[in-house]
């Protein structure tokens, strides 16, 4: 049997689960003998999608109001790439620029372990609407910043806002479809969540030009209010487990989400200075990233320790090659996502001359082309269930993206960054949205939460990265090659961590000759290193990738969180005290 194939079986260790659902569980008796590490879960593969049939109303309804919350996600995500520069200078925010993004994904990665757990306590609606209305507080308070500080502190309030909503859209999802189809469904998320994408390059560069950079934050609210709108009347969802508001408290993993907020932080703390402010020797950096790491790695061990109850994380998500070598694929695709994003507008502006409407709309070609490809790849994974195949040519194809990127200089043509963009584009779009349910498949469904809540947290922490280390090479490359640069006062303020906040076509056009032929040739050195080390990034992505194993996708649907008038079907309960019977949120 081809191992591409190959189906393995359940391992569940609980006699009590498995009695009451005889059914669910089968050996494969035809395959060679599995690794002991991975589950199968297609007990219902002749079994159709509970309430598959009834898709009416409700479920349209709740599926528009996910497009619309993805829609407020995706526009932030990429609005401020194009208008950054023009932030930073306004309020003098030096080299401190860099936390106007990093503390967004900061507290967007940190806070994904904790939401994934109260969605599993607390239900999915009060929490959704809990996050998007963090989201819009945030904005409004960025929008009506007047310093840097209140600035970053909105921009964290959003974060955690951004971050839950990428993780409970896909949650909410998977709770109404089975694994095998949810692609169909997500494509239509994708669709909308891409339109946003795409837009907010141009929408960002447009505002910044038009208006006031406030705008870029101010539109924000009006879209949030219609997504709490549509939220509240229409996210009505099953409750299995009925406790008291204590109980459901004691039920959090203080110490764990402590742990891995505290790691973070420093870890963030070490990317954003290293390199810059501090040289990467100085204890400033040392200090705050060994912590950090080890932080991480004490939050693993504790994780594992008898004294937690019902851990943030469940070692269980980790204990097989498949889910194991996604989570890492996740992570470095995320980080080469926002490598590419934050940095192409700064060849764009710096180097050919481009306003920032103008990069927005050079930015579209890697965005648009990404949208069909991410839609077809789930289209191709739910017709033929295969997502090893789409995770190894996406990578490929992203690799050979990347590498070409590094060729951009000057006199580069437009034809030439529009083909590499479709490229890397291409290739990035077909294992954007084919990494989670990889991630899903070798999982029991009870899981389900709590593995996309950790996939998010490793996707929002690869944004930090893709950020963080390109920023380094950038700085560190410009400030070796800036002797270039015979102005000492032009090498004076262009060093020491601002070569990006400068890096816009109105400060480089309005340098003499022939200092601006030497400063454009410093940004694309600087740029083609930060290129070159992608590539290395992406082809480790790739060999993680090989090490998947292929499992059969779920056909039938086994959640205790669907709609609230589905009938369910039986499903192995959560080794949790007060889950007799079943209620319906309100």
């Amino acid at each position: 049997m081809d191992p591409a194939d190959e189906q393995v079986t359940d391992k569940v260790n609980s006699t009590s689960a498995l009695a009451s659902t005889p059914n669910m569980l089968s050996a494969n008796s035809e395959q060679s003998k599995p690794d002991s590490s991975e589950v199968s879960l297609d007990r219902t593969k002749d079994e159709p999608s509970p309430g598959g049939a009834r898709r009416g109303f409700r479920f349209w309804a709740i599926i528009t109001s996910l497009c619309i919350t993805g829609l407020l996600s995706a526009l932030e995500n990429t609005v401020v790439t194009t208008s950054l520069p023009t932030i930073v200078r306004d309020l003098n925010l030096g080299d401190n620029y860099i936390w106007i993004t990093n503390v967004f994904f900061l507290t967007s990665a940190a806070v994904q372990p904790l939401f994934g757990q109260l969605a599993n306590i607390f239900g999915r609606r009060w929490l959704t609407l809990s996050i998007v209305a963090l989201f819009t507080l945030g904005s409004g308070i960025c929008g009506g910043a007047t310093n840097g500080g209140m600035l970053i502190a909105g921009r964290a309030i959003q974060g955690m806002g951004s971050g839950g909503i990428n993780m409970i859209v896909d949650v909410i999802v998977s709770d109404m479809v089975p694994l095998r189809e949810r692609g169909n469904f997500m494509a239509i998320v994708l669709t909308v969540y891409f339109i946003g994408t795409s837009i907010g390059p141009f929408v960002g560069g447009a505002i910044v030009e038009s208006t006031t950079w406030r705008w870029v934050f101010y539109i924000n609210l009006p879209v949030g209010g219609l997504s709490l709108a549509m939220l509240f009347f229409s996210l009505h969802l099953n409750y299995q487990k009925e406790m008291t508001f204590l109980q459901k408290l004691k039920r959090i993993d203080y110490g764990g989400n402590t742990i891995i907020i505290g790691s973070t932080v420093s870890v963030l703390y070490a990317l954003t200075y290293g390199g810059t402010k501090y040289d990467w020797s100085d204890g400033q950096v040392v200090a705050p990233l060994v912590v950090g790491l080890i932080g991480l790695i004490a939050f693993i061990a504790y994780e594992n320790s008898p004294i937690v109850i019902e851990p943030v994380t469940p070692p269980r998500l980790f204990n097989n090659r498949t889910s194991a070598s996604v989570f890492f694929a996740t992570f470095l695709n995320s980080a080469l996502l926002y490598w590419v994003m934050f940095f192409l507008p700064v060849y764009f502006q710096a180097v050919l001359g481009s306003s920032p409407r103008r990069s927005g709309v050079q930015l579209l070609p890697i965005i648009t082309i990404a949208v069909p490809a991410a839609i077809l790849a789930v289209m191709l994974l739910t017709k033929f269930g295969k997502y090893k195949p789409l995770h190894i040519g996406g990578f490929a194809v992203c690799t050979v993206g990347l590498g070409l990127f590094s060729l951009f200089d000057q006199g580069s043509s437009e034809a030439k960054w529009v083909i590499f963009q479709i490229i890397t584009g291409g290739g990035s779009g077909f294992v954007l949205n084919t990494l989670l349910p990889a991630c899903q498949a070798p999982l029991l469904e009870k899981d389900q939460a709590a593995a996309t809540a950790i996939w998010s947290f490793i996707r929002s922490f690869g944004n930090i990265w893709g950020v963080a280390v390109p920023a380094a090479i950038f700085n560190n490359k410009f400030e070796d090659l800036s002797y270039r640069i015979q102005d000492p006062n032009l090498q004076l303020l262009l060093t020491k961590g601002h070569a990006y906040e400068y890096a816009s076509a109105s400060f480089v056009s309005s340098i003499p000759e022939p200092q601006r032929s030497q400063v454009i040739g410093v940004y694309v050195d600087a740029l083609k290193l930060v290129w070159q080390i992608s590539i290395v990034f992406s082809g480790v992505a790739f060999l993680s990738v090989l090490l998947e194993k292929q499992i059969k996708l779920r056909t039938g649907l086994d959640t205790e969180y669907g709609l609230e008038d589905q009938k369910q079907q039986p499903h192995v309960e959560a080794a949790v005290p007060g889950t007799q019977r079943s209620v319906t949120e309100k």
